[in-house]
């Protein structure tokens, strides 16, 4: 029988195997996100939100080996099958072919990308806080390849497509995830 994993090891887990400061905050944001999704959608928050947690735990140490790591290292700790394959499928068609088929899978692929651009648009803000980002604000960053040039943004739209979403409704929800956990994310500012 599989092991059901808590926040506290998923986080143990997450900073045992990474050190940046930057990869802990995007692994929380998209955490945060997770979880507000499932709430939204009335799905274990909990669940979700480790998923989220520990996405790219493997990124920082086996980027040449990114989501196949993390699956031995949660197989080897006896997570359930579809976290493994949650975390998997969130690099569909770019570390992996393992294409993301429940609800929870499509919210982790189409969310990932997107909070990086909206903790971006964040830091260039006078205030440096996400507590008064609006949608527009990202949009037109969106727009601007040069901006969060990392960002893949046809993922964001795959993804949202998957979800049978329009942009900016993702967009607005999750800016309102990320404002839950501002301080988390080190994105209160000075407001």
């Amino acid at each position: 029988m599989s092991h059901i994993p808590n926040r506290e090891e998923a986080l143990e887990l997450l900073t045992t195997y990474t050190k940046n400061p930057s990869l802990i905050i995007h692994a929380k944001a998209v955490e945060a996100c997770m979880r507000y999704y499932a709430r939204k959608h009335g799905e274990d928050e909990e669940k979700w939100g480790i998923i989220g947690l520990v996405h790219d735990m493997d990124w920082e140490q086996f980027p040449e080996e990114h989501t196949q790591k993390t699956r031995e290292i949660l197989k080897a700790a006896n997570w359930p099958e579809d976290y493994i394959r949650a975390v998997e499928s969130h690099a569909y068609l770019t570390c992996t072919e393992v294409v993301p088929e429940s609800l929870m899978e499509k919210t982790i692929y189409a969310v990932d990308e997107l909070t990086g651009l909206i903790r971006t648009t964040a830091l260039i803000r006078p205030s440096k806080s996400v507590l008064d980002v609006k949608v527009k604000s990202v949009k037109r960053n969106w727009k601007n390849k040069r901006f969060a040039a990392g960002v893949d943004r046809t993922v964001i739209e795959r993804g949202a497509e998957m979800l049978g979403m329009e942009i900016p409704d993702l967009i607005h929800d999750c800016i309102e995830a990320m404002k839950e956990v501002a301080e988390e994310l080190e994105l209160k500012g000075n407001l």
